[in-house]
């Protein structure tokens, strides 16, 4: 960040994501954008950054292992970190409405990520208001799909909308979210009509260092061809972090998997076993 004049800030962000313990796997770029902000009219950026839909999503993944993957995902529209994107920012709506903030977004066409990472033009917007603890935010993002997506028939626009509200106050952090999504999501390839998706998590941060925490995540395919309406995903994450400082915390959480073996399940693959991680993180 640069203070370019008493009004005028110029920012950035760039960050890599190494894999060490796999040396074939390349290194991905997570962010990298630059912009300026200028006082209350807020902020404008240019480059590889979060969707605007994610300013819904973001309220609920907050799990610990798991989470944030109903509808959302990296270089899925503008669901999650995505090229080619154009931000712009408001905080507290010019400086005349305290905790109310909007954002509008362009993306641009993308086909070099490959064909169901790739994306047409597209445009979204979120808007986000806290009050005493409480925030609550919603989110849409409507792109053109590409040539090749468009060639299954299923529409040639991806859509989404969500809503979600969070509590965070008093050691306590609480929140749901509902979204629908539009030829956005795919299982195997086979992209979804639509879906509906819910989540939800709770936490408590004890004063010694303890976070139990428990969530839901829930999404339902409707509309597809051949098969009934189905659950496409469906589980509970019970888990923990112990924070031992500011720097280092160590975690587990197991996912309790509810997803029945439907014949969509079965032929798309999806996954139907518990899970368990473990962890440790140490920030410099």
């Amino acid at each position: 960040e640069t203070q370019i004049n008493p009004e005028l800030t110029g920012y950035g962000q760039f960050e890599l994501d190494l894999e060490a313990s796999n040396r074939h796997n390349p290194d991905q770029t997570r962010l990298a954008y630059a912009g300026l902000s200028y006082k209350d009219f807020g902020s404008f950026d240019y480059g590889r950054n979060v969707g605007v839909a994610y300013d819904a999503e973001a309220f609920t993944d907050m799990f610990v292992e798991w989470g944030g993957d109903s509808w959302a995902g990296t270089d899925l529209f503008m669901t999650n970190r995505t090229n080619g994107v154009a931000t712009y920012r408001n905080t507290d709506f010019f400086g005349m409405v305290e905790g109310l903030n909007f954002a509008l977004q362009y993306q641009g066409k993308n086909e070099g990520t490959g064909n169901y990472k790739a994306n047409g033009d597209g445009h979204g917007l979120s808007a986000t208001y806290t009050i005493d603890g409480f925030s609550f935010a919603g989110a849409y993002a409507n792109s053109d799909r590409t040539d090749w997506q468009s060639g299954d028939g299923k529409g040639e626009r991806a859509e989404v909308r969500a809503l979600s509200t969070k509590y965070d106050a008093n050691n306590v952090y609480a929140a749901v979210m509902y979204g629908e999504s539009h030829n956005m999501n795919s299982d195997d390839g086979d992209v979804v009509n639509k879906t509906q998706n819910f989540e939800a998590v709770l936490q408590y941060q004890f004063d010694f260092g303890l976070r139990p925490s428990i969530g839901y995540s829930y999404s339902k395919a409707l509309d597809v061809a051949g098969y009934k309406d189905s659950d496409r995903l469906n589980y509970i994450e019970i888990g923990t972090w112990y924070y031992f400082n500011k720097n280092m915390n160590v975690y587990t959480a197991y996912q309790i998997n509810l997803l029945d073996k439907s014949d969509y399940v079965l032929a798309h693959g999806q996954n139907t076993d518990d899970q368990l991680a473990v962890g440790i993180v140490y920030q410099f």
